[in-house]
């Protein structure tokens, strides 16, 4: 495989980082995730933290060094980390599971396979034109489908937040799934969070990545969703990935897998955050590294007694 790829989280004016992003590979699999978060202090976090570790840990057991079936893993590994957050919703006696939105998305031979649940989404952007889109597990966009508001009105509706699918809570998520679609020379697959997509728009989004330089395109949008927002800025993340054809020409920053071992991974993923500031400015308060390490601790024991069963 030979791809560009490129991951951000920012808080915007959010006093902690909800969303978590990650991506993974091995010689002939890549998986990109994305989630954000919902829910009281640290239970959102903990809702995305936990499925993006989970279904990474998933991925690193079993792409060794390809899946067996990606559409198969997605929908058993969203499933159990569905499950896994109730699990640790229980051991801590909380009066609700948090909950969190959803995106993964599987790169094996050259064809791509993704699921999802909520409003995070997926762009599949092919010679400037968006090839496939997720559609949003919202309210907004079912009174949409029914005729009862457009676009301009859905972002200004007051329950333009409320979702109706995710991982953990008190109902079974409708997990959604694409087709095993095949990749062409230079396509791009943006995963990101509805504090980007949100300020942006669609138009917004296929603009930001045209050129296909995504190391450069993805801070630049970042930044000027952050302006759009205001001091309304929500937590907003970002994976993009553009794929290259094997046999053509040599690209800058791109990552080659021919010579990785069979069962050797790179991982990248992103973790909580102790005080970092934003691009907007916006305060940070500081978690304590005891109340950081300790609800590590409890997601790992959580992820541990799944992958016992």
């Amino acid at each position: 495989m030979r791809f560009t790829i490129y991951q951000e989280s920012r808080i915007g004016r959010r006093k902690t980082n909800q969303d978590r992003i990650a991506y993974c590979y091995s010689r002939d699999a890549l998986l990109m995730l994305i989630a954000d978060g919902m829910g009281g202090h640290l239970h959102g976090e903990v809702a995305a933290h936990l499925s993006v570790q989970f279904i990474t840990q998933a991925f690193q057991r079993e792409a060794q060094p390809a899946l067996l079936d990606p559409a198969l893993f997605l929908s058993r590994t969203l499933s159990r980390a569905h499950s896994a957050i109730l699990d640790y919703a229980f051991d801590k006696n909380l009066p609700e599971a948090p909950r969190t939105t959803i995106v993964a998305c599987v790169v094996q031979e050259n064809c791509a396979t993704w699921a999802h649940a909520g409003d995070s989404r997926l762009y599949l952007l092919r010679q400037g034109r968006v090839a496939a889109q997720t559609r949003d597990h919202s309210r907004v966009q079912l009174m949409m489908d029914q005729g009862l508001l457009d676009a301009e009105g859905a972002a200004r509706h007051p329950g333009r937040n409320r979702i109706y699918s995710c991982l953990g809570g008190s109902h079974l998520p409708q997990i959604e799934f694409s087709r095993r679609t095949p990749l062409q020379d230079g396509d791009l697959i943006a995963l990101c969070t509805d504090g980007l997509w949100g300020p942006l728009g669609n138009e917004g989004v296929v603009l930001g990545l045209l050129g296909g330089n995504v190391m450069s395109a993805v801070p630049k949008m970042m930044s000027r969703a952050e302006t759009i927002a205001g001091d309304g800025c929500d937590n907003l993340s970002m994976i993009a990935m553009a794929w290259h054809e094997d046999a053509g020409q040599p690209t800058p920053a791109a990552v080659s897998t021919q010579t990785m071992a069979l069962d050797d991974f790179n991982t990248r993923m992103d973790t909580f955050q102790r005080g970092r500031g934003s691009a907007s400015g916006a305060p940070n308060i500081d978690l304590s590294d005891d109340e950081i390490e300790r609800t590590i601790a409890e997601i790992n024991s959580t992820i541990q007694k799944f992958n016992r069963n």
